[in-house]
């Protein structure tokens, strides 16, 4: 399973470096176009193919693994936060919906702003060495 997991990775990495540098580079400026399209079009395609595999028999669990956790968690990672908040709504847990969301987003930018932080602290320093 490990391996359908690793080749499907690595497949979904090199479509969102191919996909989004093409974006990005079609659409110009400091937007972050190829990104954004690559989380929405990776977030599409997890919900089609999660909800197609688990509703068919036809859908083998290294498939499903190759191509869910695989390809589009190597493609985006937003996918999977996208479909695990529809899954929750869908369940009828919005307050828990939501705090997912939430937590996600503000949790996610502050650990990137830590790191950044971090990151230049220790440029800093090896500066002053």
């Amino acid at each position: 399973m490990v391996w359908f997991v690793a080749a499907g990775s690595a497949l979904g990495g090199v479509a969102r470096f191919l996909l989004g540098t093409l974006i990005q580079q079609r659409a110009g400026g400091t937007f972050p176009s190829g990104t954004l399209i690559v989380n929405i079009t990776g977030s599409l395609l997890l919900g089609f193919l999660l909800r197609y595999a688990l509703g068919s028999a036809a859908v083998s669990p290294e498939t499903r693994a190759l191509l869910t956790t695989g390809f589009c968690g190597g493609y985006t990672t937003f996918s999977t936060f996208s479909y695990e908040t529809i899954a929750l709504l869908e369940e009828g847990q919005h307050q828990r919906a939501l705090l997912y969301v939430v937590l996600s987003v503000v949790l996610s930018l502050a650990a990137c702003l830590a790191g950044v932080i971090l990151a230049r602290e220790v440029l800093a320093a090896r500066g002053r060495l």
